[in-house]
């Protein structure tokens, strides 16, 4: 009898789990498995793969923390991210902004970790999504932070001469850069 009520409530866990995929792809709902969270990412792989369901559940994944203090963290969003970076095909996705948005944090996180490997997850972002100024603002902010102000001032000068858009994001992290700030960007201007 013991055996038979495992193997009921394991079948009602089964069943409970898979409703709640729908619910997470919705993002209404949190994973139930708090630390693998691989259902999810088998699930939007095999159905939807698309960089919006990736999206969500990446910045769902960064609320149960902060990253510069867990490095368990960091690890485990490094490797969601790069998993989302491989499941998702750049040619088919370049022009999508929630695609570039997953590239930039990517890079961002990996800067916590090893400039030189954030440095080329950047170049890959502003290759890949050139038409965002979100991209290179990120990649130039990154520069400024590593005291490289002239590569800094040359991305966001190469981001207004390729037409990215808005341009006003631009103007306005050239006009912090020319003020000396540490930010290009302000909260509210983000």
């Amino acid at each position: 009898i013991a055996s038979i009520m495992n193997r009921v409530r394991n079948l009602k866990n089964k069943y409970r789990n898979e409703d709640n995929i729908t619910d997470e792809l919705n993002c209404t709902k949190i994973s139930a498995d708090t630390t693998d969270n691989s259902g999810t990412v088998n699930q939007i792989m095999m159905t939807t793969n698309t960089p919006e369901d990736w999206l969500c559940f990446l910045l769902r994944l960064e609320k149960k923390g902060v990253p510069q203090m867990d490095v368990s963290l960091l690890n485990r969003l490094i490797g969601r991210y790069s998993q989302a970076v491989t499941a998702l095909p750049a040619e088919k996705y370049s022009q999508d902004e929630s695609y570039a948005r997953i590239l930039v944090r990517f890079a961002e996180l990996k800067a916590l970790q090893d400039p030189e490997e954030a440095r080329d997850q950047f170049h890959l972002a502003r290759l890949n999504c050139k038409k965002f100024a979100f991209v290179h603002v990120a990649f130039a902010q990154f520069e400024l932070l590593q005291e490289n102000e002239k590569k800094c001032k040359q991305i966001l000068q190469k981001a207004v001469e390729c037409s990215a858009v808005p341009v006003e994001v631009l103007e306005t992290a050239l006009h912090n850069f020319h003020l000396k700030k540490k930010q290009l960007l302000s909260d509210e201007e983000k």
